[in-house]
């Protein structure tokens, strides 16, 4: 099934096409790629990024948007991504970056192209973990800002993945944030009993 990839903010599209236009920009970004990037690039599948801080004790798991990413795409491949954020102002270009999550993230949305439900991609950060995940949202219709993470929603770690964590493996959402839920916990404090 096709993934139904939510329209981002006119304004943030706008930002990283004034950003790709600028040479100041691409040639101060820290991504060899982008820079060494010959012929057109062009902003592709942007994707919400939404953040977990933490899980509540009933096992839900609020989530908050802090931007958009754009896969930066040169010829047949991303060479890149470019980030944007929600300043006062509205939308604006934050920054160009290269990695290993370009290409896993790639690697994650070809998988999910061939699931037989059709999902809405997201990107979901945590932080705490220094882990990305790819989110497949069931509600297709879903405004990609908003939403919640459902039980029923797919999360596929993007490599690399926090150790005990299989990279591109698909869990449902509630599975996941119970072994999630272990690793955010708060240690004890010294001194208290364990």
């Amino acid at each position: 099934m096709p993934l139904q990839v939510p329209p981002a903010p006119a304004p943030a599209l706008r930002s990283v096409l004034a950003a790709l236009g600028s040479p100041t920009a691409v040639r101060e970004a820290r991504t060899p790629s982008l820079r060494a990037a010959q012929g057109p690039v062009s902003p592709e599948l942007p994707l919400p990024v939404h953040v977990l801080d933490r899980i509540t004790p009933s096992g839900t798991a609020p989530t908050r948007l802090a931007g958009w990413r754009f896969l930066i795409r040169a010829g047949e491949r991303a060479v890149a991504a470019a980030d944007t954020m929600l300043t006062p102002d509205g939308w604006a270009f934050s920054h160009f970056f290269e990695g290993p999550y370009i290409a896993s993230t790639e690697r994650a949305l070809r998988h999910a192209e061939a699931m037989p439900m059709p999902y809405q991609p997201r990107l979901l950060s945590v932080p705490e973990l220094y882990m990305l995940t790819l989110w497949l949202h069931g509600d297709c219709t879903a405004d990609g800002a908003g939403g919640h993470l459902a039980p029923s929603d797919v999360l596929v770690p993007l490599a690399p993945a926090p150790p005990g964590i299989a990279a591109h493996h698909p869990h449902r959402a509630s599975e996941l944030l119970k072994v999630l839920t272990h690793r955010m916990a708060p240690a004890p404090l010294l001194g208290s009993p364990a």
